[in-house]
């Protein structure tokens, strides 16, 4: 008869049943659908702690060592390091850029150059152009999404319609760049040529982007007529050009920033590092070009930048940023994949994907599997790369074995997962584009169409049997 220590040690060998697993992510789906209902709030930083709690205590009871939790919280805390930074830099960004011009020139012009009929499929064009050149929906995000947020609200559009038309074109722009990273990892996950993949992605993503973009458009003519006022843009107009020098030469020189960005993602330098470069760059060009001084300015990037002008749709647009505005979305992001971390390392994941890869008969089953396991994945792990790397090597071999072409694996990656990531309040994506854009997941998410409506094209030809390539091997067996 063993020792206590020695049971225990036999238990932590054990990895947790599908029974278990099914539970804690029960509870997980109660405790936000409660929390949601309760209070309509995406503040579900407490609930996240719950939820990982009680998953603790279970594991721990069937025999999970704590070493073991703790590996899956570093594990977690690893994946989010450097995306939180990236945040945490982008807040010191905003209003570094706001002191030196570069926002109040962009949206001075945009206020004068677009109309506000066609301004949501402006929006939506230019970040979808802007994340196809540069291969980073983040970095759209921090520099035309927080230009376009600005532009709308000067214009009277929603700020949830604006975020949907930002967080839209910028992850359609993802999608289909050759040197995006999730669809390099997807097409690398499932071993297929990067073009090969893209181009099996453009069934779904441009009947998509098509009927994405004429709501938009049928919508922006709606705020058009509603909500447009004049009198108010030359308000905004005139109190910018008051308080900030948007004239031609300044506003040439304001845009540096935005240069240096463009110029450093073009050659693929990390984004922290192009982040702090901007960050910098725009400090300086506020300090010698508008005339702040560095005590300012350190004010300004540590609790966002604050002006008076007497006009209050200013004082909204350009009162905002700052590294600590950023630290709620942090400490969510961290939460967040800590609690994925958790369920990775402690095996809830593989107990619950191993199940449903019994169900791929054929090929109906096989793309529905994956697809739902991707949405599962993301809402778990809280990472859109755990979300392709997981599911992709789990039902890739599933593929080979029906003779389908793994195009069609790579593209359910790119349209389960990767889609839903910035819809979610404790996601990657969704902290992001929330912290960026300042408008919460739940806000925008029922109106970013392009993020809807591709995974249910996935779904749909999976189940008409359509667009289903057979592998080269199948082909040249025959029928």
């Amino acid at each position: 008869m063993g020792t206590f220590r020695e049971k225990r040690a036999e238990r932590a060998d054990k990895a947790p049943s599908l029974a278990l697993s099914i539970v804690i992510v029960l509870f997980f789906a109660i405790c936000f659908v409660v929390q949601l209902v309760q209070t309509g709030s995406p503040d579900v930083h407490m609930t996240m702690i719950i939820a990982a709690a009680f998953a603790v205590v279970l594991l721990v009871i069937q025999g999970t060592t704590l070493a073991k939790i703790e590996e899956g919280i570093i594990h977690g805390c690893k994946i989010a390091t450097i995306s939180m930074m990236i945040l945490m830099f982008i807040g010191t960004m905003i209003p570094a850029w706001i002191a030196a011009g570069t926002i109040p020139t962009l949206i001075f012009y945009g206020l004068k150059l677009i109309s506000p009929s066609v301004f949501l499929l402006t929006a939506l064009l230019v970040c979808a152009i802007s994340t196809l050149a540069t291969g980073t929906s983040w970095g759209t995000a921090a520099t035309f999404g927080v230009v376009m947020m600005g532009i709308g609200q000067g214009l009277g559009v929603p700020a949830e319609w604006t975020a949907a038309a930002v967080v839209s074109g910028a992850i359609f722009g993802d999608s289909i760049s050759p040197i995006s990273d999730t669809v390099n990892l997807a097409a690398g996950t499932c071993e297929v040529n990067v073009f090969k993949h893209l181009r099996a992605l453009l069934c779904c993503s441009i009947p998509s982007i098509i009927i994405t973009a004429a709501a938009f458009l049928a919508m922006g003519f709606l705020f058009a007529g509603r909500h447009i006022d004049d009198s108010q843009v030359a308000r905004i107009l005139n109190g910018l050009a008051e308080h900030f020098n948007v004239d031609a030469p300044h506003a040439l020189i304001s845009l540096i920033p935005l240069v240096i960005v463009i110029a450093m993602v073009k050659f693929k330098i990390s984004a922290l590092a192009t982040i702090a470069a901007s960050a910098l760059s725009a400090m300086i060009m506020a300090l010698v070009v508008q005339g702040h001084d560095i005590y300012e300015m350190m004010r300004f990037m540590n609790y966002g930048f604050a002006i008076d002008t007497g006009v209050a749709d200013i004082d909204t647009l350009m009162n905002r940023g700052g590294l600590q505005s950023m630290m709620w979305t942090v400490s969510l992001g961290y939460l967040g994949l800590s609690y994925g971390g958790i369920l990775e390392k402690a095996g809830v994941l593989d107990a619950l994907l191993f199940s449903a890869k019994q169900i791929t008969k054929n090929a109906r089953n096989l793309i529905l599997a994956h697809s739902f396991t991707g949405f599962l994945t993301i809402m778990l792990s809280a990472s859109p790369y755990v979300s392709i790397l997981i599911p992709g090597r789990m039902f890739a071999a599933g593929y080979n074995k029906l003779g389908i072409n793994r195009v069609v694996a790579s593209r359910t990656c790119e349209t389960s997962g990767i889609c839903l990531d910035p819809m979610l309040p404790w996601t990657l994506g969704g902290v992001f584009f929330s912290g960026t854009l300042g408008v919460g997941t739940l806000e925008y998410a029922p109106f970013a169409f392009y993020l809807l409506i591709t995974p249910l094209i996935s779904i749909a030809y999976a189940l008409a049997g359509r667009f289903i390539p057979r592998s080269e091997d199948a082909r040249a067996a025959g029928p």
